[in-house]
């Protein structure tokens, strides 16, 4: 049986430090959540993508709340370096929607765009931002959610940020991390600051 490597730099999926270089263990394609009441989960996971970005992988940001008429300074970011795809998959906080029932036809229609390129192939790096929440609100089904990235075929990293991640997610996850609140000015009264918040 003929050994299967990945187009990256001689990576295996069976690669263990048994079998292969040190240097080629590194190569997993992680299923990393961001979480928590802290702030810094997409913050964080934008600096990952930064990371992808400078080696030259595809990348895909799905913006599951924000909506196309929110000033993004991370987006705008991203137009100036290139090579990043951007969707923004949501019409505003669940709190602030006009429409529930439009806001759940967006997050569904969202994850059948990213499942489309889970399936081709399309990314290396994808940022599901703020996915936790549709989960959440019922909106998609976390048990296809965690099928569908278990199952992803190809070298494709997946970071998935947003508060109150479910537990079959966390489960599933690679690598998980909870950003906890020790302070935040919001709770002094002042408003999200612009270079901060956005």
């Amino acid at each position: 049986m003929t050994e299967q490597k990945s187009q990256y730099d001689g990576a295996t999926a069976e690669a263990t430090a048994d079998t292969q270089p040190r240097r080629r263990k590194r190569e997993t394609p992680l299923l990393m959540v961001h979480t928590g009441k802290g702030k810094g989960k997409s913050t964080a996971a934008f600096g990952m993508m930064m990371r992808a970005w400078s080696q030259d992988w595809p990348i895909a940001v799905f913006q599951f709340v924000k909506s196309g008429k929110w000033r993004v300074g991370e987006q705008a970011a991203a137009e100036k370096l290139g090579g990043i795809d951007w969707f923004k998959m949501g019409d505003g906080w669940s709190w602030t929607s006009r429409d529930p029932a439009e806001s759940a036809d967006l997050a569904r229609e969202g994850w059948e765009e990213v499942k489309r390129c889970l399936a081709e192939e399309r990314y290396r790096f994808y940022l599901l931002d703020e996915f936790t929440y549709p989960m959440k609100w019922g909106w998609v089904d976390t048990a296809e959610v965690v099928e569908v990235l278990k199952n992803r075929t190809g070298w494709q990293y997946v970071m998935i940020t947003g508060r109150d991640a479910p537990q079959e997610l966390i489960d599933a996850a690679d690598l998980v991390t909870e950003m906890t609140k020790v302070k935040h000015p919001l709770d002094q009264g002042w408003r999200g600051q612009k270079g901060i918040e956005w």
